[in-house]
């Protein structure tokens, strides 16, 4: 399946993927604490059987139960050196009996560690053990893949970074939020679905935690903000324990009626988590296959997020102040700090520019006599702990600028992109693969602008370069025509009034 071919199906009629894996192998003999995985491959005709009692329910995706197959989880029970023959044996049972005409994806969550810097868990190593899952699974071959069930949007971040890297297969990315309405990093569904589908997946959702009516508002959350369609797993209610087991008392039918006002609020793929069965997604069927697809609107997203705050930069808006003290230029205190490989200036700059009201703070590592890659990755990590507000990524190197979009968990500003032709394409591709929102000045490598014409000229061909390397040309047509302001230092924030702002989405 490409991924059109999986946007035309969405946009053609209402879709629907299976329910609960775990609860219905229970049932068929699956003991609590057991390796998943081994336990089907040993069982194989347990998940084949839950599998066609899916595809019969009506089910046009059926995920393969590779959920926890990443070398993390596997080495939790000695199994990680078998891991390319797991997925490719999970994957195959799968395949072996989907019908013509249906779909088998790729299931991928958590891996239970920690990311740096609240663990020990790095970015870069955590894409890697992805990527590692996601070729296995290449080997034996599926029609998507299905991240599902996650905390955290950094991992989210991670896991479409590994497929992306590797496949050019549709993805559907699936959160779960707490009773709070967030994730348990903090993250909001519509920070998430601004994050994630700036960066090109193709479905955004929510699975588990929860039963169908408590996720209502959450989609409403969503759909405000979605240009993908919107996916939707709940629970068969909340559980509940009776003599000592775990047990889901929302039947088929209230499942149904509840999930029917998940559609109304502009949900398009359906199907069941934690305690659905076959009969659950009957019902879900006979009850919305009939109704009419949602139709995606291209919305014009002018904004840039951290993991947890928002920022909207709209021409009718108030004035977008950007903080610039995370900058050594000019500043001698702050280079010594630096090169001594102390970041309390950068800590304490972020914090006081967020007091006094920054929408976004500008980080600069460039300078003499430190290792600016290095220093910026440091910086991001420091400050993203430090303050909520979103991030401006200030540097003109490609290299330095890809190492902080990388391990950003947000949506980015990058300062700047101009008509330098050796930076402008590399900077361009940077900000659609990591879903940058960037500002683009009026130079190029010949020096300053003559006139406004030249000025005029200079930001037409980075448009033009843009729309070329596939940027939206609605989005890019979002310019701020005003003359550059730069103004002292005022207590805390440098601003800098932008020339014109393109978003990439």
């Amino acid at each position: 399946m490409t991924r059109n071919d999986f946007r035309q199906l969405l946009e053609t009629r209402t879709v629907f993927i299976d329910g609960a894996t775990g609860t219905e192998l229970q049932k068929r003999g699956m003991a609590a604490g057991v390796c998943p995985e081994k336990w089907i491959i040993d069982n194989p005709w347990a998940i084949q059987e839950v599998q066609k009692a899916y595809y019969e329910a009506g089910s046009d995706i059926v995920l393969a139960p590779t959920f926890t197959g990443t070398r993390i989880k596997l080495d939790e029970y000695g199994l990680a050196d078998d891991l390319v023959n797991i997925n490719r044996t999970l994957v195959r049972l799968t395949k072996e009996i989907c019908p013509e005409g249906k779909f088998v994806a790729a299931d991928i969550s958590m891996t239970g560690k920690q990311l740096y810097p609240l663990g020990d868990l790095m970015f870069e190593d955590l894409v890697d053990c992805y990527k590692e899952q996601v070729n296995a699974i290449l080997e034996e071959g599926v029609d998507l893949f299905v991240v599902e069930t996650m905390m955290s949007l950094q991992e989210c971040r991670a896991a479409v970074l590994a497929i992306k890297e590797t496949c050019d297969l549709p993805i559907i990315v699936s959160l779960t939020y707490n009773p709070d309405g967030k994730t348990l990093y903090g993250t909001s569904p519509d920070t998430a679905t601004i994050v994630l589908q700036s960066m090109g997946i193709d479905c955004i959702g929510m699975n588990c935690s929860t039963g169908p009516d408590a996720m209502l508002e959450l989609v409403n959350q969503i759909a405000r903000v979605a240009t993908v369609p919107i996916m939707v797993k709940p629970n068969a209610g909340l559980p509940e324990l009776e003599n000592g087991k775990t047990v889901y008392k929302m039947g088929p039918k209230e499942f149904a009626d509840a999930s029917e006002k998940l559609y109304e609020a502009g949900a398009s793929l359906f199907g069941g988590c934690c305690g659905s069965t076959p009969e659950h997604i009957k019902e879900l069927v006979l009850r919305l296959k009939d109704k009419a697809c949602h139709k995606v609107v291209d919305k014009p997203l002018r904004v840039v997020t951290s993991e947890r705050m928002n920022t909207w930069i709209d021409l009718d808006g108030p004035f977008m102040v950007i903080g610039e003290r995370i900058n050594p230029t000019g500043k001698k205190k702050f280079q010594e700090t630096l090169r001594n490989g102390s970041l309390s200036m950068v800590v304490d700059f972020a914090r006081e520019q967020e007091e006094r009201g920054a929408n976004i703070l500008d980080v600069n590592m460039g300078m003499n006599g430190i290792d600016e890659k290095k220093m910026m990755i440091e910086s991001i990590y420091e400050v993203t702990s430090s303050v909520d507000l979103p991030l401006c990524i200030d540097t003109s190197h490609v290299d330095v600028m890809e190492a902080a979009l990388r391990i950003y968990p947000g949506r980015a500003l990058i300062n700047s992109i101009s008509a330098e032709e050796e930076k402008m394409e590399p900077m361009l591709k940077l900000a659609k693969k990591y879903g940058a929102m960037f500002i683009t000045l009026p130079l190029s490598g010949a020096g300053l602008p003559k006139d406004i014409e030249e000025k005029k000229q200079h930001i037409n061909t980075v448009l033009i370069k843009a729309i070329e390397l596939g940027l939206k040309k609605k989005m890019l047509l979002w310019t701020c025509w005003c003359r550059l302001l730069e103004l002292k230092e005022q207590q805390a924030c440098n601003v800098l009034k932008l020339l014109i702002i393109v978003n990439t989405n």
